[in-house]
């Protein structure tokens, strides 16, 4: 972890704080107030040694006692309310940091997703918070505490005595070197130790996701070994950390064990000699206890701080992460109402993560407002990318699109997508109600407008035959539903939504016959007024379009009727011989 990184993390955190300030300032007067009480119990033990026991006067004893006894009594329940507070403060900038990661994860483009494994940003998103919250409810506590203790402490050994602060003082800086020289490789192996759990969390989530394709694979005996694998590059990283933390602690502990066993023994030579009384010398190692275990605290507190400094540094590299699609400064607003005219000109497009591998070139077409057309072509030849990038998920590197002759960057991206209505391939379904999927692109639809729209998918039937209708949780990514159920859903879905523009990745893809029959019945009536876009490797399903564009190796090939291009373009007559449609 860079330096600049460890100074930036304490006034981060203290951003987090800042709204709870009043809380943050009454757990600090809880603990000074505690503080203060342990470190007023010196004297009270000073005062019964000199004055309560050596003296003999039991009626002083006895004030002396009650004092004692009051002074812990302030110092008990100024600890309830400084361990309350702290508590609660680590509870809510934990879940202030999981909001404004999982907000911040939204604004994300699809390309950070591309290169970076969700299971990494679960991990990021869980644990490292986890760490945080631990930190910061109970370590920071701890750590406050002992600093005050600490600096009470020598204060108050230096009232005592001046002479045996001094020989004190003279031990502290052999404490703290290795709290400093360990301190550094427990942040390093905490660090490593964090990203390897994230890689565990990655890894879970990929086969628990494609488990039907781990299982029917048999495929299960090399996940178990590869992911024992990473198991133990946990454990390593790990034991590494433990390694040092531990030393560092031990080191700490004995050497101030060490240190105050020195210092008594010197000041029972004064006492002998008559330089302190009894009770100072007992006051003052009531204090130098007090500091010892301070340091000791604090130098295991240490090795938290080290470990939450690098979740931290972690989670401030997710949110330093700027999403490459942004609005404008100064965002144009669409006409009212959009017409839904969409120009593609000398379009040109590679993946961030394959640069020189171009998948579009040179697109150039105009789709007039309510015309209907198809896309055809090969695997690979660019079709899903331009819907990808009709909805402003990419930046093209060459050319542009225009939405009603306005260019779509100068566009602010919701306002943009707010104009297209998706049905995708393979059909996302949440683990949620029916209800709320189905009106997921339309949160204010009423139920009688969500009936219309799965009427129109040929969804009712099924969602009405579901254990509690529409308000069945549909598990998740729809695991209780069949593919052409999904598929549905999702034609529901777009349906409601009711925007000017539709995009349908071979949205009758998993319909049998007779379904996709019927619902593309539903799509012909719906689909009137709006422009419609359509990806399908089955020509029948689009031999009806207005215009087919085929579409080869990211590049148009030809446009026309089904007829026109059965009669002059080779590739598309190829297709429609294949499937028995010409």
């Amino acid at each position: 972890m860079k330096k600049s990184r460890v100074a930036a993390v304490v006034p981060w955190l203290g951003t987090l704080l800042k709204p709870y300030r009043r809380r943050v300032a009454a757990a600090c007067v809880a603990l000074a107030l505690g503080s203060l009480s342990w470190l007023a119990l010196g004297q009270g033990v000073k005062l019964l040694v000199d004055e309560g026991f050596l003296s003999g006067n039991g009626e002083r004893l006895n004030q002396i006692m009650l004092v004692v006894l009051g002074i812990n009594l302030v110092g008990g329940t100024a600890a309830f309310f400084r361990f309350y507070l702290m508590s609660w403060l680590g509870e809510r900038v934990s879940a202030d940091i999981r909001s404004r990661v999982y907000q911040h994860l939204l604004t994300l483009s699809p390309d950070f997703y591309e290169s970076t494994r969700t299971g990494e940003v679960i991990s990021r998103f869980t644990s490292d918070t986890t760490v945080i919250q631990t930190v910061v409810g109970m370590s920071l506590s701890m750590a406050l505490r002992s600093s005050v203790t600490l600096v009470g402490g020598l204060v108050m050994m230096l009232v005592t005595s001046p002479l045996m602060t001094l020989y004190v003082t003279i031990a502290v800086p052999v404490v703290l070197v290795p709290i400093k020289v360990l301190g550094a490789r427990v942040r390093t192996f905490a660090r490593d130790s964090q990203d390897r759990v994230a890689d565990i969390g990655a890894y879970v989530d990929e086969t628990l996701h494609e488990i039907h394709t781990v299982q029917a694979y048999t495929h299960e005996q090399v996940d178990r070994t590869h992911f024992q694998g990473r198991v133990e590059a946990v454990i390593d990283a790990a034991a590494s950390r433990i390694y040092y933390r531990a030393l560092l602690i031990a080191l700490v502990m004995s050497l101030s064990i060490g240190a105050i066993t020195l210092v008594a023994w010197l000041g029972a030579l004064q006492v002998l000699s008559g330089g302190l009384s009894a009770g100072e010398l007992t006051a003052f190692l009531f204090y130098a206890v007090m500091v010892a275990g301070a340091v000791a605290t604090i130098s295991e507190v240490i090795g938290e701080v080290q470990r939450a400094a690098g979740a931290t540094e972690r989670l401030m590299e997710l949110l330093d992460t700027q999403p490459s699609i942004v609005a404008p400064a100064s965002p144009r607003s669409l006409p009212s109402p959009v017409r839904g005219e969409l120009t593609l000109q000398g379009l040109g497009f590679a993946y961030p993560s394959a640069p020189n591998l171009p998948v579009l070139s040179d697109l150039a077409l105009t789709i007039e407002p309510g015309e209907r057309v198809a896309l055809v072509g090969p695997s690979g030849a660019g079709k899903s990318t331009l819907f990808q990038l009709l909805q402003h998920f990419y930046l093209p590197q060459q050319g542009r699109i225009l939405l009603d002759g306005i260019d779509i960057q100068q566009l602010a991206p919701t306002e943009l997508r707010q104009q297209f209505a998706l049905v995708p391939q393979e059909s996302v379904i949440f683990a949620t109600s029916a209800l709320e999927n189905v009106r997921y692109g339309r949160p204010e639809a009423t139920l009688v407008e969500v009936h219309a729209a799965c009427r129109a998918a040929r969804a009712h039937q099924f969602i009405e035959a579901l254990p509690n209708g529409y308000d069945t949780d549909l598990g998740e990514r729809g695991v209780r539903l069949s593919g052409g159920q999904k598929q549905r859903i999702a034609i529901a879905r777009a349906l409601l939504a009711d925007r000017p523009v539709l995009l349908l990745d071979e949205a009758t893809s998993a319909l049998d016959a007779a379904s996709e029959q019927q619902v593309k019945l539903a799509l012909d009536e719906l689909m009137k007024g709006k422009t419609t876009l359509i990806i399908a490797h089955r020509l029948a399903t689009v031999v009806n379009a207005d215009r087919i564009v085929v579409m080869e190796q990211g590049r148009i090939a030809a446009v026309g009727t089904h007829r026109e291009l059965v009669a002059q373009n080779a590739l598309y007559k190829q297709l429609a011989d294949l499937q028995l449609v010409s």
